[in-house]
């Protein structure tokens, strides 16, 4: 079977819609294929329906992998600016939330429509509702029998993404895919990810759903600042959902409840200026008051200020700082933001996304394993290795 394009590209999300504009407009016959009814499903979906689809702040510490040198390159060569400039071209309005996030004024749908004009614009064929049942590899092309026919292209790109939001169409074709042309594919798991509480731990914070406050919370040598959100289950939140991507079950959590102040000094100033004030009162006033009143039930002594000697306040002063969160497991693919693991990236030619096994094979974005912080890195990491796999493809 002769190539019916130059370039095949599976899957129809950030990394692939990026992929196929990038080699459409070097003149290249492209044809996406995606087995959802539209492109692009989690870009709809992502902040809250206005995508972050970048961080201003982006650099290669922002990214777990296993050779984290691996993403260098490519974030290199394609730049938060470049896309910045792709969305003003658009004149898609866009605010920054907080650090360097960018999101859209109006909709995400309209970061949808930019890739997928641009992509029309270079000629590129979007396919949707089309399931790839058989992928082979003759003489150097490679051949695909799917829903809507047979095609056939020297180059092909996975895009197909990793196992989060099964509900969004998520699989993991991707990983096999991988395997079947001899790629390793690392161990993968949920990250961005509310965490689980079980037993005590749960039934002691459960009724507090819904309380929020900042926190900083800890795991090894990874901390981030933010705000913790108590829900049914668990706990949530950006603070959280970063930490759980370096979480795994039995890792020692750690969260500093008051994270704008040294615990012990406060509490030392509280004492001489209210001695007759209680503990949860004085509480209360930095920490949203149910909250504050369930700590001086279960984990610190409530009575006035003036009853605690120098060790007492020590002691409460370590516990606010350093407050011990025992989480039993995540939520899991249903709610995770990204996969951690993927495509093992020795395997990957790290300034082509092109296999170093398969040549013409490529591929990019999340199916890798490549994962970034919340608060628009992922978007950035597909842009980045979209474009450097649609200039070699």
């Amino acid at each position: 079977m002769m190539p019916t394009h130059d370039v095949l590209v599976i899957g129809g999300g950030a990394a692939g819609l990026m992929t196929a504009l990038t080699a459409g407009q070097r003149g290249l016959r492209v044809l996406v294929i995606e087995h959802a009814n539209k492109v692009g499903k989690k870009i709809l979906m992502s902040g809250g329906g206005r995508c972050n689809f970048t961080n201003t702040g982006t650099t290669p510490a922002n990214f777990l992998s296993a050779n984290p040198h691996f993403c260098k390159s490519a974030l290199a060569r394609y730049t938060p600016t470049d896309f910045i400039e792709l969305v003003e071209r658009h004149r898609v309005a866009y605010h920054e939330k907080e650090l360097g996030q960018l999101f859209c004024d109006v909709s995400s749908k309209l970061i949808v429509k930019l890739l997928v004009d641009e992509c029309l614009a270079a000629g590129v064929r979007i396919e949707t509702g089309c399931s790839v049942n058989k992928v082979e590899q003759t003489d150097g092309v490679f051949r695909l029998d799917t829903t809507l026919g047979r095609f056939a292209a020297p180059s092909l790109v996975v895009a197909t993404g990793g196992l989060s939001i099964p509900s969004m169409g998520a699989t993991g074709f991707g990983y096999e895919l991988a395997r079947k042309f001899g790629h390793e594919v690392l161990p993968t798991r949920a990250g961005l990810v509310p965490l689980t509480l079980s037993g005590k731990h749960q039934e002691r914070l459960a009724d507090l759903s819904g309380v929020a406050l900042p926190v900083e919370a800890r795991c090894g040598k990874a901390r981030f600042r933010n705000f913790m959100l108590l829900t049914h289950r668990g706990v949530s939140g950006p603070s959280i959902l970063q930490i759980s991507s370096y979480w795994q079950p039995g890792d020692d959590l750690r969260l500093d409840l008051l994270p704008d102040r040294d615990a012990l000094d406060w509490l030392q100033d509280q004492q001489k200026q209210r001695p007759d004030a209680e503990l949860k009162t004085v509480l209360s006033e930095v920490l949203p008051r149910r909250f504050a009143q369930r700590l001086c039930e279960v984990w610190l002594p409530n009575r006035p200020m003036k009853q605690f000697n120098a060790p007492q306040l020590k002691d409460a002063a370590t516990l606010l700082a350093d407050w011990p969160l025992v989480a039993s497991g995540t939520e899991g693919y249903r709610t995770a933001e990204v996969t951690l693991g993927g495509v093992d990236t020795d395997g990957v030619s790290s300034s082509t996304m092109m296999s170093k096994r398969v040549p013409g094979l490529f591929f990019v974005g999340e199916v890798l394993d490549v994962t970034g912080w919340l608060g628009g890195y992922n978007f950035q990491w597909a842009w980045a290795s979209g474009h450097a796999a649609g200039m070699a493809a």
